[in-house]
C-alpha cells in the first residue's frame, strides 16, 4: 500500500506512538554512504510518510529536496497572534530521517517487532523512536498548537549520519527564522546542551618507490608515517589535552582509525595515508581549532606531509544553560548533560539558533546490530513533549 494511501485511510492511521514508531522503522531510509547493506537507500519514502502525518496533524508541509531524491520535510503549524500583538518565538523540532546501514544485524532491520517491552529495528533508537515521540506529541496537541505561546514547526533532516547535508541546508535557508531548535537524539530524555565537535582528516606521507631489494635507494612513506603515528599518539594527544578540559565534555581526543600504504611487498612505499578522528571541546576551538593544530603539528615533523579534512568540520555545540528554553526543559525534569558525539544541533547553533539535542532512548543502542528502544521510554518521551509544550509542571 502506498504511503499516501496508508495515511489517507484513517483505519490504518497509527493509533499510538508505538504504532507510529513501527511504521517509521518499517520504511527503510538507510544513508547511502559507507556500507548501507541494502539496495534501496535514501530518505524520500520516510519523508513522504512524515509529511502526510504532519498534514493530518494540521501542518502546512513542504518537501524540500537537498540532494537528488533525498529531501528534508518541513511542517509549519498555524499560530494565532499573541494577546500583546508581539510576534511569538518560533521553535522547531528537528529529528533526522536517515539511519546507518544494516549490515551484520541479527534482527530484521525493518521489522519493527515488539517483544520484551522493546521495539526492535534499525532506527528504533536513532532516531525514528525519538522522532515518533515528537510527532505524536504534535498530533496529540493538534487542536492546541495555534494558541500556544510559541509557534511550532517541524523539520525532518536527511543525511545526519553522513555530512549532515539536511541540517546544513535548513540552517542556511531557514535558520534565521527560529528562536530555538530541539533536535531529536536518544539522550535518556536529558538536555544535551553541549557536545564535542568532530574533525576527520587524512594525513598523507610521500616517498620514492624503488625495488624492494635496494630500499636504501628510495624513501619509504610508511616509515615516515610510523614516526608521525608515534608522535600523534603521544605528543599531539597531550597537546589536545593541554588545551583544557570542559566541565561537561572532558578533554579532547584523537583516534587513529585507518591506515593504508604501499602497493606491493617488493616495492618501497611512495605513499601512505592515515585517517584520524578528533573529537574536540570548546577549549580546542578557542586555541585555533583542530584542523589548524593538526596541520601545524604534522608540518613541524614532516614538511612534505599533507593534511586534508574528510568532509566538513563538525562544530561543537555550546548552548547557554541560561537560555530560557533550556531552563524550561530543565524545570520540566530534563537535566543538563553533555555528549562526546555530535549531531544536527551544532549546525543550527552555528547559524545562530540556540539548540539542544534530546529524546527518549539510550545512545548505547544507536547503530547496534540489535537496535531497540524501550516502549516505556518511547511513551515517556511523547508525554514529556506534550507536557512541555503545554507548560505543565514536572
Amino acid at each position: 500500500m502506498g504511503t499516501a494511501l496508508l495515511l489517507g485511510c484513517m483505519a490504518a492511521f497509527p493509533q499510538s506512538v508505538v504504532k507510529l514508531t513501527q511504521a517509521l522503522v518499517r520504511i527503510p531510509s538507510v544513508n547511502p554512504d559507507g556500507d548501507p547493506g541494502v539496495d534501496k537507500t535514501g530518505e524520500a519514502d520516510v519523508a513522504a510518510y512524515v509529511g502526510d502525518f504532519l498534514k493530518h496533524s494540521g501542518a502546512e508541509v513542504v518537501i524540500e529536496e537537498v540532494l537528488p531524491g533525498r529531501p528534508n520535510v518541513i511542517g509549519r503549524f498555524r499560530s494565532e497572534p499573541a494577546n500583546d500583538g508581539k510576534p511569538k518565538p518560533r521553535i522547531v523540532f528537528g529529528p533526522h530521517l536517515d539511519t546507518v546501514g544494516v549490515g551484520g544485524m541479527t534482527i530484521d532491520p525493518f521489522g519493527g517487532e515488539v517483544r520484551e517491552g522493546k521495539l526492535w529495528g534499525r532506527g528504533a533508537c536513532d532516531t525514528k523512536g525519538p522522532m515518533a515521540a515528537m510527532l505524536w506529541a504534535l498530533w496529540e496537541l493538534r487542536d492546541e498548537l495555534a494558541t500556544l505561546p510559541v509557534e511550532v514547526h517541524f523539520a525532518g533532516f536527511m543525511s545526519e549520519e553522513s555530512d549532515q547535508h539536511g541540517s546544513r541546508h535548513f540552517a542556511k535557508h531557514h535558520g534565521k527564522d527560529y528562536a530555538f531548535a530541539l533536535i531529536a537524539e536518544p539522550t535518556d530524555l536529558k538536555t544535551v546542551f553541549k557536545h564535542k565537535g568532530c574533525l576527520w582528516a587524512d594525513i598523507e606521507t610521500f616517498g620514492i618507490a624503488v625495488h624492494g631489494s635496494r630500499p636504501e635507494l628510495g624513501e619509504n612513506a610508511i616509515v615516515k608515517m610510523a614516526k608521525l603515528i608515534k608522535a600523534l599518539d603521544a605528543d599531539f594527544r597531550a597537546q589536545l589535552a593541554n588545551c583544557g578540559d570542559d566541565e561537561w565534555l572532558g578533554r579532547s581526543t584523537i583516534s587513529l582509525g585507518m591506515i593504508r600504504g604501499g602497493t606491493r611487498a617488493n616495492i618501497t612505499a611512495d605513499h601512505c595515508r592515515l585517517t584520524v578522528d578528533i573529537r574536540y571541546n570548546p577549549a580546542v576551538r578557542d586555541h585555533g581549532g583542530p584542523h589548524e593544530l593538526l596541520k601545524a603539528f604534522v608540518a613541524h615533523l614532516d614538511p612534505s606531509a599533507k593534511v586534508t579534512p574528510c568532509g566538513a568540520l563538525s562544530p561543537c555545540l555550546d548552548t547557554s544553560a541560561e537560555d530560557p528554553f533550556v531552563k524550561s526543559l530543565v524545570e520540566h525534569g530534563a537535566a543538563l548533560t553533555g555528549a562526546p558525539w555530535f549531531c544536527d544541533a551544532a549546525f543550527l547553533a552555528e547559524a545562530g539558533v540556540p539548540a539542544i539535542a534530546m529524546g527518549p532512548g539510550s545512545i548505547a543502542q544507536a547503530h547496534t546490530k540489535d537496535e531497540w528502544i524501550e516502549i516505556a521510554e518511547l511513551e515517556r518521551g511523547a508525554e514529556f513533549w506534550v507536557r512541555w509544550l503545554r507548560g505543565e509542571g514536572a
